[in-house]
């Protein structure tokens, strides 16, 4: 049996995206990838988004996705250590997963030190100063008087709202990720690049832009984004203390932003 010495990272899956027959087939891809890895995999980190949507009640959670959650389980018995990051798609994740896989929950970023390197690992969403109106939006949906009121509704009507606004998405209709803005206007390079003139670190690891880069600020720091598994089906893995970013597929390698 192999050794379980890597760690892996993907995010922004967005299982259950519209239209379902679409969904069910990257689930089937990201389970064969999942599998492949299972036997290496020290750790894996799902960086937010891995649902479209997700809503769940203390007795009642959302349909399908059985052949993911149970590779995911299936992992977590064997040892890997699974961590779990809240995004904007999927911010009502509560104890189901937690409970049920035995993987470890957060709703911000945290800072790690892995073999003497320190990342700061999170969805990357509503980093620093601007957006504005996502972070209103956020806000709304992590009170938790909402988020109760929101709960008293029947999950048929509650699930149902959910879907039509997976349907409303701009990736449901087809159409990519904005492209990339540049250093001076991406706010997770602004962000990194204020971060690292009072608290230096060697790695910066996002998802939620859906663009696959690599890019290297200052010295040694390199921000990367782990792109999707909608277009481009990205992971980053971390082996013998290297950190490099992949695609599933080829083709989709070319499209990796690095600089």
């Amino acid at each position: 049996m192999a050794e379980k010495n890597k760690i892996f990272f993907i995010s922004d899956v967005h299982l259950g995206l519209y239209p379902a027959a679409k969904s069910l087939e990257r689930e089937k891809i990201l389970v064969r990838w999942l599998d492949s890895i299972k036997t290496e995999a020290a750790e894996l980190y799902l960086l937010g988004d891995i649902f479209d949507f997700w809503h769940e009640y203390h007795k009642v959670v959302p349909r399908g996705f059985t052949r993911f959650l149970g590779k995911l389980a299936e992992m977590s018995d064997s040892g890997t250590k699974i961590h779990y990051f809240t995004g904007n798609h999927d911010v009502w994740v509560y104890d189901y997963l937690p409970a049920e896989i035995g993987l470890t929950l957060y709703r911000n970023h945290i800072v790690r030190e892995i073999e003497g390197f320190r990342f700061f690992i999170g969805h990357g969403d509503g980093l620093g100063h601007g957006d504005y109106g996502y972070k209103l939006l956020k806000a709304i949906f992590t009170n938790r008087i909402l988020q109760w009121l929101f709960a008293r509704i029947h999950p048929n009507a509650s699930l149902a709202f959910g879907h039509r606004w997976s349907r409303s998405s701009r990736y449901a209709k087809g159409i990519d990720a904005e492209p990339y803005k540049g250093e001076k206007k991406e706010l997770q390079m602004v962000f990194a690049r204020k971060t690292i003139c009072h608290d230096p670190f060697d790695f910066f690891i996002f998802g939620h832009r859906h663009i696959p880069y690599d890019i290297r600020i200052g010295e040694k720091t390199r921000v990367i984004n782990l792109g999707d598994w909608i277009t481009h089906f990205t992971y980053a893995v971390w082996q013998n203390k290297t950190l490099e970013l992949h695609s599933i597929l080829p083709e989709k390698e070319k499209g990796i932003l690095q600089k």
